[in-house]
């Protein structure tokens, strides 16, 4: 097949979703599946499938929710700038709920609301200020952060929700980033989340999502292919003081589908300057975005070369006319040849559904496995 293109192993994404389920479901925890992880409909069908929920942050990640078989009243609509119409078409949805984000959100909601003569469920989105310990660019609990509102704000909702009735004050919502590896992390958020709802008096209320953000092991991603789910939920179950009646909610996407994706791309050229040697391969940033926009690390192999000993250091580029489009500037390899086939772990979140066309190069194709092609899953609207 011609490269660079992604690969998705099925098998892989199933394992990895029943045991996530199973974890999750020993505390009567809910999963909702964060779509902007990966949209691939194919994928999106086999999680629908699995029984997960959905967590969307844009109008369209609803729609195609939607259309691969997540049911209206598991699906939960984040982001901090939603526009009126997309707030318009998950009220007429009848979505489980929307997470709002500010005050000035809450009273358009209000008012869309009553304009379509609806009531509109509704869980406040607290900025707990619980440092997430992972890279500045995806850490979204902290007070500077454009996510969420204060403590104090919120109370000012709950104090005047009264006054607001096309809105149902359902609950409250947290998340503090992503690519969290620290359980202890995790442990300060569950306690925080406790000395909010202490002082909210919020306990009462049926709803609580807690976020996602369960971080995989770039590093090693053929030993540790499946999140460590197990730690996450008891973590949380542990140290959460929930209200009695109150349903516990998650929104994970990069631990449910990163390791299940690959990109394989050829070789094009190798190449030296007085400080470096180059590897030239046929995917661009355009493909994988993460390494140029985040310094972030995915591990390459060179599978044309299997058992080959592991003896020089490259910079594994691609050909796009930018300084920053590169895969790793210091990657250990077997002596690399034009013609090579190398692949990118790790790809199954943020891979696809951050490319672009970018210089007008095509975006890779899709290669599942075992063989599986989703009847009318071509595009995604």
């Amino acid at each position: 097949m011609e490269t660079p293109f992604y690969q998705y192993d099925l098998a892989l994404l199933n394992e990895t979703l029943d045991t996530a389920h199973v974890q999750a479901t020993k505390y009567g925890y809910m999963v909702h599946y964060a779509v902007k992880a990966n949209a691939n409909p194919t994928l999106l069908k086999v999680i629908s499938d699995a029984g997960f929920g959905a967590d969307c942050v844009s109008g369209n990640e609803i729609k195609v929710a939607l259309k691969n078989g997540f049911k209206p009243q598991s699906i939960v609509f984040a982001g901090v700038g939603k526009t009126d119409r997309e707030i318009e078409y998950a009220i007429e949805q009848s979505i489980h709920c929307i997470h709002c984000e500010s005050v000035q959100e809450f009273q358009v909601i209000d008012h869309i609301a009553k304009k379509l003569n609806k009531m509109a469920r509704i869980a406040i989105r607290i900025n707990p200020n619980v440092n997430a310990k992972t890279h500045k660019s995806i850490t979204t609990g902290l007070k500077e952060n454009k996510f969420g509102m204060s403590v104090e704000e919120a109370s000012l909702i709950f104090n005047t929700a009264n006054q607001y009735k096309n809105i149902n004050l359902i609950g409250l919502h947290f998340h503090i980033g992503s690519q969290i590896m620290n359980m202890e992390v995790f442990k300060n958020l569950a306690l925080e989340v406790n000395r909010i709802q202490e002082r909210l008096q919020s306990k009462a209320l049926p709803y609580l999502n807690l976020g996602g953000g369960l971080g995989i092991d770039y590093n090693n991603p053929r030993i540790n292919r499946i999140a460590d789910f197990e730690g996450y939920f008891k973590t949380i179950n542990l140290w959460l003081n929930p209200g009695k009646d109150q349903s516990i909610h998650f929104e994970l996407g990069r631990s449910l589908v990163g390791q299940c994706g690959q990109l394989y791309t050829h070789v094009l050229y190798t190449k030296t300057s007085p400080t470096r040697s180059f590897v030239v391969v046929d995917a661009g940033m355009n493909a994988l975005i993460r390494p140029a926009l985040y310094g972030a690390y995915h591990h390459i192999e060179n599978i044309s070369k299997i058992g080959w000993p592991v003896n020089q250091t490259y910079e594994v580029v691609g050909p796009i006319c930018e300084t920053t489009d590169s895969f790793g500037e210091a990657v250990s390899l077997p002596t690399t040849e034009r013609g090579d086939l190398l692949v990118i772990h790790s790809c199954g979140a943020y891979a696809e559904s951050m490319a672009s066309d970018y210089n007008l190069r095509g975006r890779p194709q899709c290669v599942f496995i075992p063989n599986y092609e989703l009847e009318n899953s071509k595009g995604y609207l």
